[in-house]
């Protein structure tokens, strides 16, 4: 999902550099004001493991391979703006030093994985998880819709900036992301439920929601 240089137009560089530029200053003035001494340790250890687990791909299909996001963890523990501030600095770094991703297409790459993913993502959670009573299940059950859908959707984000640049037509590349993440948001869903049972065996207070 991450978009290299040369794949966007300069209308759509711009755009989502905007957005997401925004969004990363929102988050850190959130931070500034509501996050607690106490969360920052979580907050460093959620970033590591978020960039060290992104280097685990797991097969899908047809030679392919996925990897955790991460969005939707980060997202459940810390709050979705501290999720996007640890996925711009994520996504930053893999551009920066391992030219994951371009650096003209790291707006996009921001709002996809950080911005849409973290959002959509932590409020399929709290909404499911309420409904469902806030137990075990319905947390777990609310994690998993919740980093499911947070893949496909910034899989379909991606798709459309694709389409809206030129680069591919719109029947060819949306069942290109849309459909290979449908399959890699299951991997993502189950690793966000296993990572969420082993915190909530150990730490339940850290799935408290959060302030946002």
């Amino acid at each position: 999902m991450h978009i290299p240089d040369g794949f966007l137009s300069t209308a759509t560089i711009a755009t989502t550099f905007a957005v997401s530029a925004g969004g990363v200053a929102c988050a850190v003035g959130v931070a500034n004001k509501k996050l607690e001494d106490k969360r920052i340790p979580l907050l460093g250890v959620t970033a590591a493991f978020i960039f060290a687990a992104q280097m685990l791909n797991f097969p899908v299909a047809g030679g392919t391979s996925g990897h955790l996001l991460g969005s939707t963890l980060a997202a459940i523990l810390l709050g979705p703006w501290m999720a996007v501030l640890i996925m711009a600095c994520v996504l930053m770094v893999q551009c920066l030093l391992f030219q994951d991703g371009g650096l003209l297409a790291l707006g996009a790459n921001v709002l996809n994985m950080g911005v849409i993913a973290s959002f959509v993502g932590y409020y399929l959670y709290q909404g499911i998880s309420s409904l469902m009573g806030r137990d075990r299940r319905g947390m777990m059950v609310g994690a998993f819709v919740g980093a499911w859908s947070g893949v496909f959707l910034a899989a379909s984000a991606c798709a459309a900036e694709l389409w809206v640049s030129g680069t591919s037509p719109f029947s060819v590349v949306f069942p290109a992301m849309a459909g290979w993440h449908a399959l890699i948001g299951i991997g993502e869903g189950l690793i966000t439920v296993t990572v969420l049972s082993l915190v909530l065996a150990a730490r339940r207070d850290l799935l408290q929601p959060q302030k946002v």
